[in-house]
């Protein structure tokens, strides 16, 4: 079977064998043609190399997605969340963060809470007395280096 660019270049051929003079108007017609044919035939084919190897290439996507899709419902499965005795450990974790939850959805925490406002970003942060006392935290937003002198404040 033919390519499209050998069609292309057998009905070049064909026209040459006509005998038509090419600096007539008919020779000008027809070699126009032909050349317009044989540049469609050389992009056709190219877009049909490029259509084949995207297609390679989805294919090698839709593999590797269904990799990850299986490896994600073998996590779900509910026996990941038992325990070797039996336990479910995904209740005992909900009970949990129940119990450290008031009614309002905050969290239970005995000790006193500051907010501080990083001076480079703006972001608003809430430090315990233990995270003060280390001295200083890095920024979560901006990364920025917090310092914080408590020698000078009173308990």
């Amino acid at each position: 079977m033919m390519t499209i660019v050998e069609k292309a270049a057998y009905l070049k051929g064909l026209t040459e064998g006509l005998g038509v003079e090419p600096d007539s108007r008919d020779g000008r017609l027809w070699a126009a043609l032909n050349d317009l044919l044989a540049d469609m035939a050389h992009e056709i084919e190219d877009l049909q190399v490029e259509s084949l190897d995207m297609a390679d290439a989805l294919d090698e996507i839709g593999e590797s997605l269904g990799a990850l899709e299986e490896q994600a419902y073998e996590l779900d499965r509910p026996e990941d969340f038992m325990s070797q005795d039996g336990e479910d450990w995904s209740d005992e974790e909900e009970e949990a963060e129940d119990e450290d939850e008031d009614e309002d959805g905050e969290a239970d925490y005995d000790g006193v809470l500051y907010d501080v406002v990083c001076p480079v970003c703006g972001e608003e942060l809430t430090l315990d007395e233990d995270m003060l006392a280390e001295g200083s935290i890095e920024c979560p937003g901006c990364g920025e280096t917090l310092e914080f002198d408590l020698q000078d404040e009173g308990e």
